[in-house]
């Protein structure tokens, strides 16, 4: 065969998507080649690790990012052709890699991100279990602190606009504040299974308790039934958009599940409709909702336009929850927390 045959068997790699993903994290490579040949099967490396192929089609394959992948390009290769050694080497297309942060946590909603970058955890723990450490503090030396010590299943945090941290009780049914310093207090009580929580502009605290209630508490902590919803199996998770409306996830049994919007009035509307187990959630400053979720079966962080119009942006399993620092996101698995580098502006989470 010739040097010109041999050069027009390389694999040609057009799209990437989606582009970002976690280790772990399943994606989809489109292009030309790529299907198994007659001496073997095409190998994928991203950068100059091995990713295992799920699929193999001459249009597409599928890959998983392997542990200790970073940063880099998505290459395949074929091998030997009909008795040449010379290898068919694709053009590269990157993949941004989450990156770990911390470990041995147990977060069940989004993470909390203060004004100077720290950014606060949970290890909620089972339903009735004292922990040692209920809330970390990671700064911006990276190191993972203990903050909150005796706060029972820590599970929902929020920051208000002075800078107090707040964290439910979902054992409790309470809200606490929490100083810089560390100092607690009880902010309000009877929030039932009280899980995620979101500040409006005006600095009123909302509250779910997942047996199906969204509590609004006033600044001066009078307590209100806001709206109420289908009980979640897990958590309910709070984030407001621009102008008010209330944005709530809640996983439920059907695995078709839906984000709704909660007006200024209280009335809850479907924003979307087609999820699996959708729990943490954050808005950019675009407007476009991100949330953790499975989107036609692939799991990891969905955006979605005010359009409403989704897409898988983050592939990645084992996601609860995110929120946008000053470069990227901060992701939160059941266990764990990962950075992302990403060119995306985000609303800081209340």
């Amino acid at each position: 065969m010739s040097l010109l045959k041999l050069k027009s068997a390389a694999p040609k790699l057009d799209t990437l998507t989606p582009s970002s993903a976690m280790p772990g994290g399943v994606v989809e490579v489109r292009g030309q080649m790529l299907g198994p040949e007659e001496h073997g099967m095409p190998v994928a490396h991203i950068g100059d690790v091995p990713a295992a192929l799920l699929m193999s089609r001459p249009d597409r394959l599928m890959l998983q990012v392997p542990q200790g992948a970073v940063t880099g390009e998505v290459r395949v290769e074929r091998g030997s052709w009909h008795g040449h050694n010379s290898e068919m080497h694709s053009n590269g297309l990157t993949l941004q890699v989450a990156v770990p942060l911390a470990e041995n946590l147990h977060p069940i909603t989004n993470p909390a991100i203060d004004a100077a970058g720290n950014i606060y955890a949970t290890f909620s723990g089972s339903r009735g279990e004292a922990v040692p450490v209920s809330i970390f503090r990671i700064g911006a030396d990276y190191q993972m602190r203990p903050f909150i010590r005796e706060l029972m299943n820590a599970s929902g945090l929020a920051l208000d606009s002075e800078g107090y941290l707040y964290a439910t009780s979902r054992a409790e049914g309470a809200v606490y504040r929490i100083s810089e310093s560390g100092a607690m207090s009880t902010y309000a009580q009877g929030m039932g299974v009280a899980t995620g929580m979101a500040f409006d502009p005006a600095g009123n605290l909302f509250v779910g308790d997942r047996s199906g209630t969204i509590f609004k508490i006033s600044r001066d902590q009078q307590i209100f039934v806001y709206a109420t919803l289908e009980p979640s199996v897990s958590a309910y998770h709070l984030a407001f958009g621009d102008d008010g409306t209330l944005y709530v996830t809640g996983p439920t049994p059907s695995g078709f599940d839906s984000v709704y919007a909660i007006d200024v009035h209280g009335t809850a509307t479907t924003f979307y409709r087609g999820l699996g187990r959708p729990q943490g959630l954050a808005f950019d400053i675009a407007g476009n909702l991100y949330v953790a979720a499975s989107l036609r079966g692939q799991r990891g962080i969905v955006c979605i336009t005010p359009q409403r119009e989704a897409s898988l942006v983050v592939a990645g399993s084992g996601l609860v929850g995110l929120a946008f620092a000053e470069d990227g996101m901060v992701l939160a698995t059941s266990d764990s927390l990962y950075h992302l580098a990403l060119p995306i502006a985000g609303r800081k989470l209340g």
